[in-house]
């Protein structure tokens, strides 16, 4: 197995919850086997919505519009796998990391070419109805199509409300089993 540049892009505002601990544990098992990691927890830096002013990488940046996205976009480019961490909101995506998301336009506008990826969302939420996580799982999967990257897998971490709950269920060691496999 080759190492792997590995970038984990975490979506979750609240620090050291049930979304940083499965982020913890990817990462251990990522790191496990020889995997170079980079991580960036979105739901804490300043990174606004994209703007639809086109003007993606005109100043040097991803964005024109000066914010953390800026320090993402480099590690996007050269990583061969992109995790997405998050908590389940209202079906999908947090704002935050959707946020990422909705700025990897930049990569598409300018002609930077993105496929050839691998990547893998680990999805947490209070919800233990699976079918509460088939909005997220469907974009997901379609935006891997539309970017031509290989999806590696998908951990839905349900039925884990309370901060912290998830470390005392089955959830963390497949999370770091995931990591070791990539």
């Amino acid at each position: 197995m080759s190492e792997k540049k590995v970038l984990v892009i975490t979506g979750s505002p609240r620090l050291d919850g049930n979304s940083d601990r499965l982020a913890d544990a990817f990462i251990e098992g990522a790191v496990s086997v020889e995997n170079d990691v980079t991580r960036f927890d979105s739901g804490r830096m300043n990174i606004g919505p994209c703007k639809a002013c086109g003007q993606c990488f005109t100043n040097g940046n991803a964005c024109a519009v000066s914010n953390g996205f800026n320090t993402i976009a480099p590690e996007i480019l050269k990583s061969d796998v992109i995790v997405f961490v998050t908590p389940l909101y209202w079906f999908s995506f947090t704002s935050q990391i959707k946020c990422v998301i909705d700025k990897m336009y930049s990569f598409c506008e300018s002609g930077k070419d993105l496929s050839g990826k691998e990547c893998l969302l680990i999805v947490c939420g209070g919800s233990a109805d699976e079918s509460d996580y088939e909005g997220i799982a469907t974009t997901y999967r379609l935006m891997a199509s539309y970017l031509k990257w290989t999806d590696r897998g998908i951990l839905k971490a349900m039925g884990v409300t309370e901060k912290g709950e998830v470390k005392n269920t089955p959830y963390i060691d497949q999370a770091t089993e995931m990591g070791k496999n990539i």
